[in-house]
């Protein structure tokens, strides 16, 4: 076998060839609905899960995304359902600066975006089961699970369109901080040490079709290590982070382009 050429992609196992493809395959997920909730917590707390350079943002705010993905390009029209944990934060290093959001997980239920998205993307992803969302009588609900244990519920109600002021405000908060972080880290083999550890940033376009505004609220669970032996030290890290004050939710229904030609993934230094 020939050493593999450095201008194509490759995902273990390598020695199939580089990943395949499809003219139709792009970045854009078609069809995506949102619940996002976010609230204020302990600075000090939220801090302490943040490596340096990276710290936080003016608000120690948690964001918890749900997204219900479907007519995924790349996945040729299949998707998938994804459950993620957000800080604000800002990254302060020799040569970049940058304010954004500070990945601390992502569930999602597939493995092929767990996989692309930690290895080509160093995305913090890991399983879980995320059945679709449900609303009843206007209360939208989510949760993830693994090993038939409870994660993390999230529910919106109280739903009503966003008033102009509000949309302003929104689009000013977001200035210059559209900015998607996270810290790739990579185990060396036999998992002591690493062989990669590094700052990431992953851009992305959102386009909303259709805007709501709501009262939200997040359960995270008390977990042992007999109810989730690979994960229970992240779900407890997360539900010891308090809940100071609930700032508006937010359902949206939007398409969402991953790759974003003048502003790709990359490491940050």
């Amino acid at each position: 076998m020939q050493a593999l050429p450095p201008n194509q992609s490759f995902t273990m196992p390598a020695h199939f060839g580089p990943r395949g493809s499809n003219a139709r395959a792009s970045g854009w997920y078609r069809d995506v609905t949102m619940m996002v909730v976010p609230y204020v917590t302990d600075r000090e707390k939220l801090a302490a899960y943040l490596p340096e350079p990276f710290s936080i943002d003016e608000e120690p705010i948690v964001t918890v995304v749900y997204a219900c993905n479907r007519q995924v390009d790349w996945l040729a029209g299949h998707g998938y359902n994804l459950l993620g944990v957000h800080a604000a934060a800002r990254f302060d290093g020799e040569q970049d600066q940058l304010r954004g959001t500070y990945t601390l997980a992502l569930w999602e239920n597939l493995a092929d975006p767990i996989l692309t998205g930690r290895e080509l993307q160093g995305i913090p992803k890991i399983f879980a089961d995320i059945p679709d969302h449900s609303i009843d009588n206007g209360r939208w609900r989510a949760e993830a699970r693994h090993f038939d244990n409870r994660i993390v519920s999230l529910e919106i109600d109280q739903l009503r369109p966003p008033t102009m002021e509000e949309i302003a405000a929104s689009m000013a908060a977001q200035e210059g901080r559209d900015n998607p972080m996270a810290w790739r880290y990579m185990p060396a083999i036999g998992g002591f040490g690493s062989a990669i550890s590094e700052a990431t940033t992953f851009p992305s376009e959102t386009q909303y079709h259709e805007v709501q505004v709501g009262t939200g609220r997040v359960d995270w669970q008390q977990l042992t290590w007999e109810q989730n032996p690979t994960q229970f030290h992240i779900v407890n890290a997360l539900q010891t982070l308090p809940v100071l004050e609930y700032r508006p939710a937010m359902i949206a229904r939007c398409s969402v382009n991953l790759l974003v030609p003048d502003r790709l993934p990359r490491a940050l230094r």
